[in-house]
Protein backbone atom coordinates (compact mmCIF):
# COMPACT_ATOMS: atom_id res chain seq x y z
CA UNK A 1 0.00 0.00 0.00
CA UNK A 2 1.19 3.62 -0.96
CA UNK A 3 1.89 5.77 2.08
CA UNK A 4 1.01 9.33 2.09
CA UNK A 5 4.61 11.40 0.92
CA UNK A 6 4.78 15.34 1.59
CA UNK A 7 5.30 17.14 -1.31
CA UNK A 8 8.58 18.63 0.09
CA UNK A 9 11.42 17.69 2.10
CA UNK A 10 15.52 17.78 3.72
CA UNK A 11 17.99 17.33 0.86
CA UNK A 12 21.57 18.12 0.51
CA UNK A 13 22.13 19.72 -2.63
CA UNK A 14 25.85 20.21 -4.33
CA UNK A 15 25.34 23.40 -6.46
CA UNK A 16 28.44 24.68 -7.15
CA UNK A 17 32.32 23.60 -6.67
CA UNK A 18 32.58 23.30 -3.07
CA UNK A 19 29.32 24.56 -2.28
CA UNK A 20 26.71 22.55 -0.30
CA UNK A 21 23.72 23.74 0.93
CA UNK A 22 20.78 22.00 3.37
CA UNK A 23 17.39 22.97 1.58
CA UNK A 24 14.22 21.95 3.93
CA UNK A 25 12.03 22.72 1.20
CA UNK A 26 13.06 20.80 -1.79
CA UNK A 27 9.94 19.31 -3.74
CA UNK A 28 9.22 15.88 -3.76
CA UNK A 29 9.09 15.06 -6.99
CA UNK A 30 5.71 13.00 -8.25
CA UNK A 31 6.34 9.44 -10.20
CA UNK A 32 5.48 9.51 -14.02
CA UNK A 33 4.11 5.90 -15.35
CA UNK A 34 7.56 4.47 -15.15
CA UNK A 35 8.68 6.44 -12.58
CA UNK A 36 9.04 5.17 -8.84
CA UNK A 37 9.72 7.00 -5.34
CA UNK A 38 12.39 5.41 -2.95
CA UNK A 39 11.99 7.03 0.72
CA UNK A 40 15.86 7.12 1.97
CA UNK A 41 16.51 4.41 4.59
CA UNK A 42 20.04 5.34 5.17
CA UNK A 43 22.83 6.64 3.32
CA UNK A 44 26.52 6.55 3.79
CA UNK A 45 29.08 8.71 2.85
CA UNK A 46 32.24 7.79 0.94
CA UNK A 47 35.38 10.06 0.02
CA UNK A 48 34.04 9.37 -3.70
CA UNK A 49 31.88 11.98 -3.04
CA UNK A 50 34.57 14.76 -2.06
CA UNK A 51 35.85 14.66 -5.67
CA UNK A 52 32.01 15.27 -7.15
CA UNK A 53 31.90 17.94 -4.04
CA UNK A 54 35.65 19.76 -5.62
CA UNK A 55 35.05 19.04 -9.13
CA UNK A 56 30.68 19.73 -9.58
CA UNK A 57 30.68 19.80 -13.41
CA UNK A 58 33.99 19.22 -14.19
CA UNK A 59 33.23 15.81 -12.71
CA UNK A 60 33.10 12.65 -15.76
CA UNK A 61 30.09 11.29 -14.37
CA UNK A 62 28.41 14.68 -13.69
CA UNK A 63 28.39 15.62 -17.38
CA UNK A 64 25.11 14.61 -19.94
CA UNK A 65 24.31 11.19 -21.05
CA UNK A 66 25.70 11.12 -24.43
CA UNK A 67 24.06 7.36 -25.12
CA UNK A 68 22.53 4.31 -24.09
CA UNK A 69 18.87 5.18 -23.76
CA UNK A 70 16.37 7.56 -25.68
CA UNK A 71 17.21 11.15 -24.72
CA UNK A 72 13.64 11.89 -23.92
CA UNK A 73 13.28 9.27 -20.99
CA UNK A 74 15.90 11.37 -19.50
CA UNK A 75 13.66 14.24 -20.20
CA UNK A 76 10.64 13.44 -18.01
CA UNK A 77 12.79 12.56 -14.90
CA UNK A 78 13.72 15.69 -12.90
CA UNK A 79 16.23 13.98 -10.71
CA UNK A 80 18.49 13.78 -13.66
CA UNK A 81 20.72 16.97 -13.26
CA UNK A 82 23.70 16.84 -15.32
CA UNK A 83 26.11 19.97 -15.55
CA UNK A 84 25.68 23.15 -13.64
CA UNK A 85 22.59 22.10 -12.27
CA UNK A 86 22.14 21.58 -8.76
CA UNK A 87 22.53 17.68 -7.21
CA UNK A 88 21.75 15.61 -4.56
CA UNK A 89 24.94 13.72 -4.04
CA UNK A 90 25.12 9.99 -1.94
CA UNK A 91 25.38 6.96 -3.65
CA UNK A 92 25.63 4.07 -1.14
CA UNK A 93 22.23 3.96 -0.73
CA UNK A 94 19.48 1.54 1.13
CA UNK A 95 15.31 2.22 0.28
CA UNK A 96 12.07 1.55 0.51
CA UNK A 97 9.69 1.70 -2.48
CA UNK A 98 6.80 3.80 -1.27
CA UNK A 99 4.89 4.94 -4.41
CA UNK A 100 5.27 3.91 -8.45
CA UNK A 101 4.03 4.68 -11.53
CA UNK A 102 1.34 2.63 -13.55
CA UNK A 103 4.46 1.29 -16.04
CA UNK A 104 6.54 0.07 -13.07
CA UNK A 105 6.78 -3.57 -13.47
CA UNK A 106 9.47 -4.99 -11.88
CA UNK A 107 9.40 -3.08 -8.02
CA UNK A 108 6.14 -2.28 -6.29
CA UNK A 109 5.33 -0.07 -3.05
CA UNK A 110 6.64 -1.59 0.54
CA UNK A 111 9.60 -3.76 -1.32
CA UNK A 112 13.22 -2.57 0.40
CA UNK A 113 15.62 -2.16 -2.08
CA UNK A 114 19.66 -1.99 -2.50
CA UNK A 115 20.71 0.56 -4.84
CA UNK A 116 23.40 -0.35 -7.52
CA UNK A 117 24.83 3.29 -9.00
CA UNK A 118 27.04 2.87 -11.66
CA UNK A 119 25.03 2.80 -14.73
CA UNK A 120 27.97 2.11 -16.87
CA UNK A 121 25.95 1.48 -20.46
CA UNK A 122 24.71 5.22 -20.35
CA UNK A 123 27.85 7.43 -21.15
CA UNK A 124 29.02 10.30 -20.73
CA UNK A 125 31.34 12.40 -22.70
CA UNK A 126 34.54 10.65 -20.83
CA UNK A 127 32.83 7.93 -18.32
CA UNK A 128 29.24 7.43 -17.44
CA UNK A 129 26.38 8.30 -15.57
CA UNK A 130 25.52 7.49 -12.12
CA UNK A 131 23.28 7.56 -9.10
CA UNK A 132 24.35 10.35 -6.63
CA UNK A 133 25.74 12.43 -9.60
CA UNK A 134 23.53 13.47 -13.07
CA UNK A 135 21.26 11.68 -11.66
CA UNK A 136 19.89 12.86 -7.55
CA UNK A 137 21.23 10.58 -4.70
CA UNK A 138 20.36 9.43 -1.76
CA UNK A 139 21.34 12.70 1.15
CA UNK A 140 17.35 13.13 0.80
CA UNK A 141 13.79 12.25 2.24
CA UNK A 142 13.02 10.73 -0.94
CA UNK A 143 14.60 9.62 -4.17
CA UNK A 144 12.83 9.75 -7.95
CA UNK A 145 13.75 6.40 -10.08
CA UNK A 146 12.76 5.95 -13.54
CA UNK A 147 13.00 1.75 -13.88
CA UNK A 148 13.94 2.31 -17.87
CA UNK A 149 17.38 4.08 -16.21
CA UNK A 150 18.06 1.75 -13.63
CA UNK A 151 17.70 -1.64 -15.99
CA UNK A 152 20.72 -2.87 -17.13
CA UNK A 153 19.71 -3.21 -21.09
CA UNK A 154 22.30 -5.87 -21.42
CA UNK A 155 21.57 -8.46 -18.37
CA UNK A 156 18.05 -7.30 -18.39
CA UNK A 157 18.53 -7.41 -14.63
CA UNK A 158 17.41 -3.88 -12.56
CA UNK A 159 20.09 -2.00 -10.76
CA UNK A 160 17.59 -1.91 -7.60
CA UNK A 161 18.33 -5.56 -4.60
CA UNK A 162 15.53 -6.52 -3.04
CA UNK A 163 16.29 -7.30 0.19
CA UNK A 164 13.89 -8.85 2.93
CA UNK A 165 15.37 -9.53 5.77
CA UNK A 166 15.45 -7.59 9.23
CA UNK A 167 18.87 -6.51 9.22
CA UNK A 168 19.99 -2.92 9.93
CA UNK A 169 19.31 -0.59 7.08
CA UNK A 170 23.04 0.67 7.53
CA UNK A 171 24.61 -3.03 7.06
CA UNK A 172 22.67 -2.81 3.55
CA UNK A 173 23.52 0.63 2.53
CA UNK A 174 27.35 -0.22 2.83
CA UNK A 175 26.74 -3.19 0.84
CA UNK A 176 28.07 -0.63 -2.01
CA UNK A 177 30.96 0.05 -0.86
CA UNK A 178 31.82 -3.05 0.37
CA UNK A 179 31.50 -4.06 -3.62
CA UNK A 180 33.83 -1.49 -4.71
CA UNK A 181 36.46 -3.49 -2.02
CA UNK A 182 35.30 -6.70 -3.32
CA UNK A 183 35.50 -6.33 -6.80
CA UNK A 184 39.23 -5.50 -6.44
CA UNK A 185 39.57 -8.74 -5.06
CA UNK A 186 37.41 -11.11 -7.60
CA UNK A 187 37.86 -8.98 -11.20
CA UNK A 188 39.54 -12.08 -13.49
CA UNK A 189 42.05 -10.58 -14.99
CA UNK A 190 43.32 -11.52 -18.59
CA UNK A 191 46.31 -13.93 -19.24
CA UNK A 192 46.66 -14.10 -23.07
CA UNK A 193 46.95 -11.47 -26.01
CA UNK A 194 43.62 -9.98 -26.41
CA UNK A 195 41.51 -11.42 -29.64
CA UNK A 196 41.25 -8.66 -31.92
CA UNK A 197 43.93 -6.39 -30.25
CA UNK A 198 46.04 -3.87 -31.39
CA UNK A 199 49.42 -5.51 -30.48
CA UNK A 200 52.76 -3.70 -30.72
CA UNK A 201 56.05 -5.42 -30.49
CA UNK A 202 59.08 -4.11 -30.01
CA UNK A 203 62.79 -5.75 -29.97
CA UNK A 204 66.07 -4.39 -29.11
CA UNK A 205 69.18 -5.18 -31.58
CA UNK A 206 70.18 -8.83 -31.63
CA UNK A 207 67.23 -10.06 -29.28
CA UNK A 208 65.32 -13.03 -30.40
CA UNK A 209 61.33 -12.73 -30.23
CA UNK A 210 59.95 -15.76 -28.87
CA UNK A 211 56.63 -17.03 -27.28
CA UNK A 212 54.18 -14.53 -28.98
CA UNK A 213 52.17 -17.52 -30.88
CA UNK A 214 52.08 -19.43 -27.13
CA UNK A 215 50.52 -16.22 -25.95
CA UNK A 216 47.75 -15.59 -28.00
CA UNK A 217 44.04 -16.00 -26.93
CA UNK A 218 42.17 -19.55 -27.98
CA UNK A 219 39.29 -17.39 -29.36
CA UNK A 220 41.71 -15.61 -31.91
CA UNK A 221 44.88 -13.29 -32.60
CA UNK A 222 45.12 -9.73 -32.86
CA UNK A 223 43.25 -7.75 -35.38
CA UNK A 224 46.88 -5.69 -36.01
CA UNK A 225 50.62 -5.74 -35.49
CA UNK A 226 53.09 -2.62 -35.37
CA UNK A 227 56.44 -3.91 -35.25
CA UNK A 228 59.61 -2.07 -34.48
CA UNK A 229 63.46 -3.63 -34.09
CA UNK A 230 66.42 -2.92 -36.07
CA UNK A 231 66.94 -6.61 -37.47
CA UNK A 232 64.76 -7.86 -40.18
CA UNK A 233 65.36 -11.55 -39.36
CA UNK A 234 63.56 -10.94 -36.10
CA UNK A 235 60.53 -10.72 -37.65
CA UNK A 236 60.32 -14.15 -38.39
CA UNK A 237 58.76 -15.03 -35.09
CA UNK A 238 55.60 -12.87 -36.07
CA UNK A 239 54.93 -14.99 -39.24
CA UNK A 240 52.67 -17.64 -37.56
CA UNK A 241 50.25 -14.59 -36.17
CA UNK A 242 47.68 -14.26 -38.69
CA UNK A 243 48.19 -10.70 -39.46
CA UNK A 244 50.95 -9.01 -41.90
CA UNK A 245 52.70 -6.82 -39.22
CA UNK A 246 53.30 -2.76 -39.95
CA UNK A 247 57.21 -1.78 -39.12
CA UNK A 248 57.79 1.75 -38.12
CA UNK A 249 61.00 3.30 -37.22
CA UNK A 250 60.18 4.70 -34.32
CA UNK A 251 57.92 4.19 -31.46
CA UNK A 252 58.04 7.82 -29.92
CA UNK A 253 55.92 8.67 -33.16
CA UNK A 254 52.98 6.19 -32.26
CA UNK A 255 49.70 7.70 -30.90
CA UNK A 256 49.52 6.92 -27.29
CA UNK A 257 46.69 4.83 -25.41
CA UNK A 258 46.64 2.71 -29.04
CA UNK A 259 47.60 -0.53 -28.16
CA UNK A 260 46.21 -3.06 -26.37
CA UNK A 261 49.00 -5.08 -26.39
CA UNK A 262 52.40 -3.97 -25.82
CA UNK A 263 55.58 -7.07 -25.74
CA UNK A 264 58.78 -5.23 -25.55
CA UNK A 265 62.16 -7.82 -26.07
CA UNK A 266 64.65 -5.86 -24.08
CA UNK A 267 65.89 -3.53 -21.14
CA UNK A 268 66.39 0.03 -21.82
CA UNK A 269 64.28 2.24 -19.55
CA UNK A 270 63.67 4.93 -21.98
CA UNK A 271 62.51 2.72 -24.42
CA UNK A 272 60.18 1.23 -21.70
CA UNK A 273 59.02 4.94 -20.32
CA UNK A 274 58.34 5.94 -23.76
CA UNK A 275 55.86 2.53 -24.29
CA UNK A 276 54.25 3.05 -20.79
CA UNK A 277 52.17 6.40 -22.78
CA UNK A 278 51.41 3.61 -25.69
CA UNK A 279 49.07 2.05 -23.71
CA UNK A 280 45.41 1.34 -24.17
CA UNK A 281 43.26 1.51 -21.28
CA UNK A 282 43.07 -2.26 -20.22
CA UNK A 283 46.14 -2.92 -21.97
CA UNK A 284 49.22 -5.07 -20.84
CA UNK A 285 52.66 -4.52 -21.22
CA UNK A 286 55.08 -7.36 -21.18
CA UNK A 287 59.11 -6.65 -20.39
CA UNK A 288 60.83 -9.58 -21.52
CA UNK A 289 64.06 -9.10 -20.58
CA UNK A 290 66.17 -12.04 -21.68
CA UNK A 291 68.86 -12.41 -18.98
CA UNK A 292 69.93 -8.47 -18.79
CA UNK A 293 68.23 -6.17 -15.86
CA UNK A 294 67.16 -2.44 -16.65
CA UNK A 295 69.60 -1.59 -14.16
CA UNK A 296 67.99 1.64 -13.07
CA UNK A 297 64.33 2.72 -11.69
CA UNK A 298 61.49 2.86 -14.54
CA UNK A 299 58.88 5.87 -14.76
CA UNK A 300 55.93 3.88 -14.72
CA UNK A 301 51.74 4.73 -14.89
CA UNK A 302 50.74 3.15 -11.79
CA UNK A 303 47.57 5.47 -11.41
CA UNK A 304 46.20 4.16 -14.68
CA UNK A 305 46.64 0.78 -13.09
CA UNK A 306 43.63 1.88 -10.76
CA UNK A 307 41.49 3.91 -13.42
CA UNK A 308 42.73 2.80 -16.36
CA UNK A 309 42.64 -0.95 -15.55
CA UNK A 310 46.24 -1.18 -17.19
CA UNK A 311 48.84 -3.81 -16.00
CA UNK A 312 52.35 -5.18 -15.89
CA UNK A 313 54.29 -8.27 -16.52
CA UNK A 314 57.38 -9.57 -17.30
CA UNK A 315 59.73 -12.22 -17.36
CA UNK A 316 63.89 -12.36 -16.56
CA UNK A 317 63.70 -15.18 -19.67
CA UNK A 318 63.32 -15.15 -22.94
CA UNK A 319 59.64 -16.38 -23.38
CA UNK A 320 57.17 -13.82 -23.75
CA UNK A 321 54.31 -16.31 -22.68
CA UNK A 322 55.46 -16.74 -19.09
CA UNK A 323 54.99 -13.87 -18.12
CA UNK A 324 51.13 -14.27 -19.23
CA UNK A 325 51.40 -17.34 -17.58
CA UNK A 326 52.15 -15.81 -14.34
CA UNK A 327 49.11 -13.64 -14.42
CA UNK A 328 46.94 -14.76 -11.43
CA UNK A 329 42.90 -15.23 -11.61
CA UNK A 330 41.71 -13.03 -9.82
CA UNK A 331 42.95 -10.25 -7.02
CA UNK A 332 42.20 -12.83 -4.22
CA UNK A 333 44.78 -13.46 -1.67
CA UNK A 334 45.83 -16.83 -1.33
CA UNK A 335 46.17 -19.71 0.97
CA UNK A 336 49.42 -19.00 3.56
CA UNK A 337 49.45 -14.66 2.05
CA UNK A 338 51.59 -12.46 4.51
CA UNK A 339 49.45 -9.26 3.55
CA UNK A 340 49.85 -5.76 4.07
CA UNK A 341 47.26 -3.06 4.13
CA UNK A 342 48.45 -0.17 3.94
CA UNK A 343 46.37 2.83 5.84
CA UNK A 344 44.44 -0.01 7.57
CA UNK A 345 42.89 2.27 9.70
CA UNK A 346 40.32 4.94 7.28
CA UNK A 347 37.03 3.98 5.77
CA UNK A 348 37.88 1.79 3.46
CA UNK A 349 41.35 0.04 4.97
CA UNK A 350 38.90 -1.02 7.33
CA UNK A 351 36.79 -2.59 4.96
CA UNK A 352 39.58 -4.83 3.26
CA UNK A 353 40.98 -5.31 6.42
CA UNK A 354 37.27 -6.96 8.03
CA UNK A 355 37.53 -8.30 4.39
CA UNK A 356 40.24 -10.19 4.82
CA UNK A 357 39.89 -11.07 8.58
CA UNK A 358 36.28 -12.69 7.19
CA UNK A 359 37.68 -14.51 3.98
CA UNK A 360 37.98 -17.91 5.60
CA UNK A 361 41.43 -18.16 4.01
CA UNK A 362 43.75 -20.57 5.82
CA UNK A 363 47.00 -19.60 7.24
CA UNK A 364 46.70 -15.71 6.25
CA UNK A 365 48.22 -13.56 8.52
CA UNK A 366 47.73 -9.57 8.36
CA UNK A 367 49.45 -6.53 8.95
CA UNK A 368 48.06 -3.30 9.23
CA UNK A 369 49.35 -0.03 9.19
CA UNK A 370 48.58 3.76 9.59
CA UNK A 371 50.10 6.71 11.24
CA UNK A 372 47.46 7.49 13.88
CA UNK A 373 47.10 5.06 16.95
CA UNK A 374 43.80 6.40 17.71
CA UNK A 375 42.32 5.13 14.71
CA UNK A 376 44.34 1.72 14.99
CA UNK A 377 42.80 1.52 18.10
CA UNK A 378 39.52 2.10 16.66
CA UNK A 379 40.17 -0.85 14.45
CA UNK A 380 41.00 -3.22 17.11
CA UNK A 381 38.17 -2.45 18.96
CA UNK A 382 36.56 -3.71 15.69
CA UNK A 383 38.41 -6.81 14.37
CA UNK A 384 40.68 -7.92 17.34
CA UNK A 385 38.03 -10.57 18.46
CA UNK A 386 37.16 -11.15 15.11
CA UNK A 387 40.56 -12.52 14.07
CA UNK A 388 40.89 -14.15 17.05
CA UNK A 389 37.77 -16.08 16.47
CA UNK A 390 38.80 -17.01 12.83
CA UNK A 391 42.10 -17.83 13.51
CA UNK A 392 43.84 -15.37 11.67
CA UNK A 393 46.79 -13.55 12.90
CA UNK A 394 46.44 -9.95 12.74
CA UNK A 395 48.46 -7.12 13.99
CA UNK A 396 48.00 -3.48 13.47
CA UNK A 397 51.08 -1.16 13.40
CA UNK A 398 52.03 2.26 13.41
CA UNK A 399 55.43 2.18 10.96
CA UNK A 400 56.30 5.46 12.65
CA UNK A 401 57.25 3.67 15.91
CA UNK A 402 57.88 -0.01 14.56
CA UNK A 403 58.90 0.13 10.88
CA UNK A 404 58.27 -3.02 9.16
CA UNK A 405 61.38 -5.16 8.18
CA UNK A 406 60.05 -8.41 6.68
CA UNK A 407 58.58 -9.27 3.17
CA UNK A 408 55.09 -9.63 1.84
CA UNK A 409 53.51 -11.72 -0.67
CA UNK A 410 49.94 -9.48 -0.61
CA UNK A 411 49.72 -5.45 -0.62
CA UNK A 412 46.55 -3.39 -0.27
CA UNK A 413 47.27 -0.38 -0.92
CA UNK A 414 44.67 3.12 1.02
CA UNK A 415 46.92 5.60 0.09
CA UNK A 416 46.90 7.65 -3.17
CA UNK A 417 50.35 7.88 -3.15
CA UNK A 418 52.57 6.45 -5.87
CA UNK A 419 55.67 6.13 -3.23
CA UNK A 420 54.09 3.48 -1.42
CA UNK A 421 53.62 1.15 -4.39
CA UNK A 422 57.34 1.98 -5.19
CA UNK A 423 57.61 0.61 -1.76
CA UNK A 424 55.39 -2.41 -1.84
CA UNK A 425 57.83 -3.71 -4.45
CA UNK A 426 60.62 -2.84 -2.59
CA UNK A 427 58.97 -4.98 0.14
CA UNK A 428 57.75 -7.84 -2.22
CA UNK A 429 57.96 -11.33 -1.63
CA UNK A 430 58.12 -14.09 -4.75
CA UNK A 431 54.96 -13.90 -6.65
CA UNK A 432 53.45 -11.05 -4.79
CA UNK A 433 50.11 -9.48 -5.66
CA UNK A 434 49.62 -5.64 -5.14
CA UNK A 435 46.01 -4.27 -4.94
CA UNK A 436 46.35 -0.46 -5.89
CA UNK A 437 43.00 0.06 -4.13
CA UNK A 438 43.51 3.97 -3.69
CA UNK A 439 42.86 6.25 -6.56
CA UNK A 440 46.18 6.94 -7.25
CA UNK A 441 45.27 10.18 -10.29
CA UNK A 442 45.60 9.11 -13.40
CA UNK A 443 48.20 10.89 -14.95
CA UNK A 444 50.72 10.22 -11.82
CA UNK A 445 53.78 8.35 -12.81
CA UNK A 446 56.04 6.98 -10.41
CA UNK A 447 59.76 5.68 -10.74
CA UNK A 448 59.87 1.77 -9.73
CA UNK A 449 62.38 -0.65 -9.33
CA UNK A 450 60.91 -2.66 -12.48
CA UNK A 451 64.22 -5.50 -12.17
CA UNK A 452 62.57 -6.15 -8.77
CA UNK A 453 59.01 -6.27 -9.64
CA UNK A 454 59.60 -9.03 -12.55
CA UNK A 455 62.40 -10.77 -10.90
CA UNK A 456 59.59 -11.39 -8.28
CA UNK A 457 57.02 -11.99 -10.49
CA UNK A 458 54.88 -9.40 -8.98
CA UNK A 459 51.53 -8.18 -10.43
CA UNK A 460 49.77 -4.55 -9.92
CA UNK A 461 46.61 -4.80 -10.19
CA UNK A 462 43.46 -1.99 -9.57
CA UNK A 463 39.94 -1.65 -10.14
CA UNK A 464 37.22 1.66 -9.68
CA UNK A 465 33.56 0.95 -9.11
CA UNK A 466 31.63 -2.13 -8.73
CA UNK A 467 29.75 -3.86 -10.58
CA UNK A 468 26.24 -5.25 -10.08
CA UNK A 469 27.76 -9.20 -9.79
CA UNK A 470 30.22 -7.57 -7.15
CA UNK A 471 27.56 -6.16 -5.07
CA UNK A 472 25.39 -9.52 -5.03
CA UNK A 473 28.37 -11.31 -3.94
CA UNK A 474 28.40 -9.14 -1.03
CA UNK A 475 24.71 -8.26 -0.28
CA UNK A 476 24.69 -12.55 0.21
CA UNK A 477 27.90 -12.37 2.48
CA UNK A 478 25.83 -9.96 4.87
CA UNK A 479 22.68 -12.31 4.64
CA UNK A 480 24.21 -14.79 5.30
CA UNK A 481 26.48 -13.89 8.47
CA UNK A 482 30.03 -14.30 6.71
CA UNK A 483 30.31 -10.46 6.59
CA UNK A 484 28.98 -7.81 9.03
CA UNK A 485 29.44 -4.41 7.07
CA UNK A 486 28.77 -2.47 10.36
CA UNK A 487 31.90 -3.08 11.56
CA UNK A 488 32.77 -0.41 10.01
CA UNK A 489 30.32 2.41 11.24
CA UNK A 490 32.13 5.27 13.38
CA UNK A 491 29.26 7.61 13.13
CA UNK A 492 25.64 7.98 12.64
CA UNK A 493 23.87 11.64 11.61
CA UNK A 494 20.10 13.04 10.81
CA UNK A 495 19.87 15.83 7.74
CA UNK A 496 21.42 18.55 10.60
CA UNK A 497 24.81 16.97 10.54
CA UNK A 498 25.43 15.75 6.84
CA UNK A 499 27.67 18.65 5.68
CA UNK A 500 29.54 18.34 9.18
CA UNK A 501 29.71 14.25 8.13
CA UNK A 502 31.06 15.27 4.52
CA UNK A 503 33.19 17.70 5.86
CA UNK A 504 34.90 14.96 8.33
CA UNK A 505 35.29 12.22 5.52
CA UNK A 506 37.12 15.44 3.63
CA UNK A 507 39.28 15.94 7.25
CA UNK A 508 39.71 12.28 7.62
CA UNK A 509 38.70 13.19 11.30
CA UNK A 510 36.71 9.91 11.91
CA UNK A 511 38.17 6.07 10.99
CA UNK A 512 35.37 4.29 9.87
CA UNK A 513 32.03 4.98 7.52
CA UNK A 514 29.54 7.59 8.32
CA UNK A 515 25.68 6.72 8.42
CA UNK A 516 23.30 9.10 7.96
CA UNK A 517 19.62 8.48 8.57
CA UNK A 518 17.73 11.54 6.17
CA UNK A 519 14.18 10.57 8.31
CA UNK A 520 15.92 12.10 11.68
CA UNK A 521 15.99 15.50 10.28
CA UNK A 522 17.53 17.34 13.36
CA UNK A 523 20.27 14.57 14.49
CA UNK A 524 23.85 16.12 14.48
CA UNK A 525 26.36 14.04 13.51
CA UNK A 526 27.27 11.70 16.24
CA UNK A 527 30.13 9.42 16.56
CA UNK A 528 29.14 6.15 18.31
CA UNK A 529 31.63 6.91 21.25
CA UNK A 530 29.20 9.43 21.97
CA UNK A 531 26.16 8.09 22.13
CA UNK A 532 26.63 6.91 25.97
CA UNK A 533 25.98 10.67 26.73
CA UNK A 534 23.71 11.63 23.99
CA UNK A 535 21.62 8.67 23.70
CA UNK A 536 22.67 6.64 26.31
CA UNK A 537 19.45 3.73 25.58
CA UNK A 538 21.10 3.60 22.10
CA UNK A 539 24.67 2.58 23.43
CA UNK A 540 23.47 0.15 25.19
CA UNK A 541 22.70 -1.57 22.06
CA UNK A 542 25.96 -1.82 21.05
CA UNK A 543 27.78 -5.09 20.73
CA UNK A 544 31.31 -4.21 22.39
CA UNK A 545 31.23 -0.49 20.34
CA UNK A 546 30.18 -1.91 17.00
CA UNK A 547 27.14 -0.50 15.23
CA UNK A 548 23.92 -3.02 15.28
CA UNK A 549 20.34 -3.92 14.06
CA UNK A 550 18.68 -3.19 17.89
CA UNK A 551 21.15 0.64 17.96
CA UNK A 552 19.94 1.36 14.75
CA UNK A 553 16.00 0.54 15.49
CA UNK A 554 16.65 2.58 19.46
CA UNK A 555 18.13 5.34 17.29
CA UNK A 556 15.17 6.17 14.83
CA UNK A 557 13.06 6.09 18.21
CA UNK A 558 14.38 7.82 20.65
CA UNK A 559 16.18 10.40 18.03
CA UNK A 560 12.86 11.04 15.85
CA UNK A 561 11.03 12.67 19.19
Amino acid sequence: MEKEIPQTQCAIQLVGPDKLELNTKKEVYAPGPHQMIGKIDAVGLCFSDLKLLKQFDGHVRKSEVVSGIDTSILEELPSYQPGNNPTVPGHEVFCTIVSSGDEVSRHKPGEKVLVQTDYRWLKTADSNSAFGYNIEGGLQEYVLMDERVIVDPNLDESFLLPVEKDLSSSSIALVEPWACVECSYVTEERNTILMNSRLLVVADSDRVIEGLEESLSSEGGPASITTCYPDQGQGKALENLGVTPELTDSVAGLADEAFDDIVYFGSNKETIEVLNDKLAANGIINIVLGGETIGEDVSVGVGRTHYGMTRWIGTAGTDAAESYRNIPETGEARIGDNALIVGAAGPMGQMHTIRLVSSGIENLSIIGTDFDNDRLASLGEKVNSLAEERGVSLSLVNPQETPLEEKFSYFAIMAPVGAVVAQAIKDSAEGALINIFAGIPASVKQEIDLDTYIANRCFMFGTSGSRLSDMKVVLQKVLSGQLNTDRSVDAVSGMAGAIDGIRAVEARSLAGKIIVYPQLKELPLTPLSELADKYPTVAEKLDAGIWTNEAEKELLQVAAL
